[in-house]
């Protein structure tokens, strides 16, 4: 088993992402979130690595499952709009301490103006941007690199 086998991870989703699949399918491609999730723990799990993961398009249950799970080793969110919006969902990565990655499938600078600032991005390790679903995992691996650098 994996150096990591006792570590876990948060994937976070936010707003409208329980629309992949049949939203903007230019934009973010034909899979559903289920499917990229389900890809992304088998994926996970090869790596000795236990994901806890959730969807709301509700701005305070993304901050309550933050607050829940504060003692897992890291967490990958893609909060979507809220990403442009919310020091709340800021406050709490801040609060509990959490190594964040965010993700976003796509570039979010190559889209609207008022994408451009991310209140996630100052208090997160770093962003995986505009590579579709391939971002999440780009993201995982990096985790895993922030987490435990040596096993790598």
């Amino acid at each position: 088993m994996s150096k990591m086998s006792n570590k876990k991870i948060i994937l976070l989703n936010g707003p409208n992402l329980n629309l992949l699949g049949t939203r903007e399918k230019l934009l973010y491609g034909h899979e559903t979130l289920g499917t990229i999730v389900t890809e992304l723990k088998a994926y996970a799990s090869k790596k000795g690595i236990k994901l806890l993961t959730f969807q709301s398009n509700v701005e305070g249950e993304l901050i309550n499952f933050i607050h829940e799970n504060s003692n897992a080793s890291g967490m990958i969110i893609n909060a979507g709009a809220y990403s442009h919006t919310s020091i709340a969902i800021r406050d709490a990565i801040v609060a509990t301490g959490l190594k964040t990655i965010e993700v976003h499938m796509t570039n979010i600078y190559a889209r609207e103006i008022f994408r451009y600032e991310s209140m996630i991005a100052p208090v997160s390790s770093g962003q995986v941007i505009g590579f579709g679903k391939l971002s999440y995992f780009l993201a995982l691996d990096a985790m895993c690199s922030l987490i435990n650098p040596q096993a790598q």
